[in-house]
């Protein structure tokens, strides 16, 4: 019975805990490893997942579990980092590129800004989450949240403004 729950977690729920694990490290292989470790984590506490937190509950456990990989891998060896890999996709080449050139050109500009204000935009602008939702994923307040994003979409639009 666990086992169907959580099939269908991964299937509506995958592509994003993948996605956001791709912006954070940049790497595809990497993406995919966690990915897995994020659902064979969610198996181990499907009980708790009760479909209106489960999206907030597997990014929060992504960004954990980024944060584990990064720690393990600084105290091992260093690895370069690599850029954006194309998804898999039905669309045309023409929309893909474009689409592709959009993302990197706002993952550069978000490249620039603290990385509490880059978690912010994702959070709220990128994965569509409240902003409670977000200042709760983020272990803050929400009128800290809702500063901290403001000023980064600030420095956004500054950044578009100056290209």
């Amino acid at each position: 019975m666990k086992t169907k729950g959580i099939d269908q977690i991964y299937r509506v729920y995958s592509n994003d805990v993948y996605r956001y694990l791709l912006y954070l490290g940049r790497n595809h292989h990497t993406a995919e490893d966690l990915t897995q470790e994020v659902f064979c984590r969610a198996l181990k506490h499907v009980e708790l997942l009760d479909g209106k937190r489960t999206k907030a509950w597997l990014l929060r456990v992504a960004h954990n579990a980024y944060i584990d990989r990064v720690r393990k891998e600084s105290r091992s060896s260093i690895h370069d980092q690599e850029y954006f890999y194309d998804f898999a996709s039905e669309d045309t080449p023409e929309s893909c590129m474009v689409r592709q050139e959009n993302r990197k050109e706002l993952y550069g500009m978000l490249s620039m800004l603290q990385p509490n204000q880059q978690h912010a935009v994702l959070l709220y602008d990128v994965h569509g989450f409240s902003y409670q939702e977000s200042a709760d994923l983020m272990g803050i307040t929400l009128s800290h949240f809702k500063i901290i994003l403001y000023r980064a979409r600030q420095k956004l639009r500054q950044f578009s403004e100056s290209a």
